[in-house]
Parts: C-alpha cells; structure tokens; sequence
C-alpha cells in the first residue's frame, strides 16, 4: 500500500477524486441521506466544541497559566498536519516539552500529567470551531505520512482529522503505526453518526477512568 501515490500532491488532484467519487459506489458518494449526516456531524462538532470551550474555560486556563509559569516558555505548540481537501493547518496542542527542547525533546512534570490525562489535546476544540478538524475522525497526519494510506490517501482527505477516533479507542498509543492505518481506513469506510457517538462515548469512559492519570510503569 506504501508505493502505490508516492507522488501526492495534498492539493492538486482533489477535483479529480471528487469526480472520480462521483462515479463510483465509494464510501464517501454524494447520497442525500450521508450528505445530511455529514452536515449533522459538523453542526455538532461546532455544537459540543463550542460547548466543551465554555465549560472546561477554568481548566483550559488554569492549564495554560500552568505550562506558562513552568518554564516561561509558550502554551502552545503548534504541528502542521494535512486535513480537510488535503490543506495543511497548525494543529494544537499544550507544550509539554521544555521551551528549549530540540530532537531531544524532554517532557516536563507538568506535561507528563497533560499526556497521560490526554488534556494536551483540548486545545484541538479550536481546530474543530475553526473547521480544521472534527471531533471524531482519522489522526491528524503529517503531508509525508500521506503517501502510506495507499489508494485510500484522497478518501481520507475527504473528511476532517479528528481529536479522537476509531485509532484512539482501538487501543491508543498501544496502536500500531500500521494498525493504526488500518484503523484510519477501517472507519472511513464504515462511518455513520452512530459510529462518531459511540466512539465519543468510548473516549469520554477512558477519559473519566483512573488509569488516565496514574503514572506510567516501565516494563
């Protein structure tokens, strides 16, 4: 599957696969029942994003002021991954490496806890507002990991990146990097709402579950 689009350009054949899907019996056709399903999903990602915003504001603050004081360095960092019609964005994060880290990046105390806890990511509710990502979906990739999703590489640019996914609840940081394409495919080819909410339901139970915030354990 690796060799098969080593040539991907993120934004330049969009118009061809869209025709190319039209034409074809493909997961993401333009059938007005998943057409409006679709739109439903971005009405409640901006819904829930805009909602958790609000709601978790004290935490997000407290985290920032947090991650600043520790070393006086930025709340934030800030990757480029592709999404949306293969256009690249700064996908979000709280900075949980030292402001002087280089490749050999040392994780702070606090953002250890911010891992571990997966709050590093709430930043991402603002790549969701701002149509970036989703709140479920594939991982978010970089323009060079592209190329391994195959024949798949432009079904997965015709859906956000999400904050979490079929990767995430499949087994988190335990996945595979195949897997974890497997993962990516096996949910763009199988997507409904109904999927999004229980994959939802899935992070928020690991999310509110004790092992999120114990230490982890050398083996």
């Amino acid at each position: 599957m690796a060799g098969k689009n080593q040539g991907i350009n993120p934004t330049g054949p969009w118009r061809d696969f869209a025709r190319a899907r039209r034409q074809e019996r493909r997961p993401f056709n333009s059938s007005q029942p998943r057409l409006i399903s679709r739109i439903l999903k971005r009405a409640l990602d901006i819904i829930i994003a805009a909602s958790f915003l609000f709601f978790l504001s004290p935490l997000l603050l407290s985290a920032a002021v947090i991650v600043t004081l520790s070393d006086w360095g930025p709340v934030f960092d800030s990757h480029r991954r592709i999404g949306y019609k293969g256009k690249e964005f700064g996908c979000l994060k709280f900075r949980t490496t030292g402001s002087d880290a280089t490749t050999d990046a040392h994780v702070t105390v606090v953002g250890d806890i911010l891992r571990r806890s997966s709050l590093d990511k709430l930043p991402q509710l603002i790549n969701v507002l701002q149509g970036q990502m989703s709140l479920v979906g594939p991982r978010p990739i970089t323009k060079e990991e592209l190329p391994h999703y195959g024949e798949d590489a432009y079904a997965y640019m015709a859906v956000r990146p999400g904050l979490t996914g079929h990767w995430q609840t499949g087994g988190h940081n335990d996945v595979s990097y195949r897997n974890g394409i497997s993962l990516d495919v096996e949910y763009l080819s199988k997507w409904t709402l109904t999927l999004d909410f229980v994959i939802m339901a899935k992070t928020l139970s690991a999310l509110l579950s004790r092992h999120a915030l114990l230490p982890k354990v050398d083996s």
